[in-house]
């Protein structure tokens, strides 16, 4: 949430990495096993928060600035954010089959 690309899809990776350890990590100390109607709720109740988190990580300067009439600088912000992420994203991908082969 900040007017640095880089930062706000860093901020967005550890918001992903953060929940992702959390379940988990969590659901394994408690050796719980998702068998009630409760963990769909709560899958899809996490997917909207997250939604909602990112929206706000990767459109709030974006749509700002573009209310302020600074429409170049808007597109770029989020424009770069997004490659940012997705590169990020692809090498956490590599990393993954990398990790997967050895």
């Amino acid at each position: 949430m900040t007017k640095n690309p880089f930062l706000n899809a860093l901020i967005a990776l550890a918001y992903i990495a953060l929940i992702s350890s959390f379940m988990f990590y969590g659901l394994r100390a408690l050796g719980s096993e998702p068998d009630t109607v409760i963990a769909p709720v709560t899958m899809l109740s996490l997917f909207v928060l997250s939604a909602a988190f990112m929206g706000l990580d990767f459109f709030y300067y974006p749509v700002a600035m573009y209310l302020d009439g600074d429409k170049k600088g808007s597109l770029s912000l989020l424009t770069k954010t997004v490659i940012i992420f997705a590169a990020i994203t692809l090498l956490l991908i590599l990393v993954v089959f990398t990790l997967s082969r050895i």
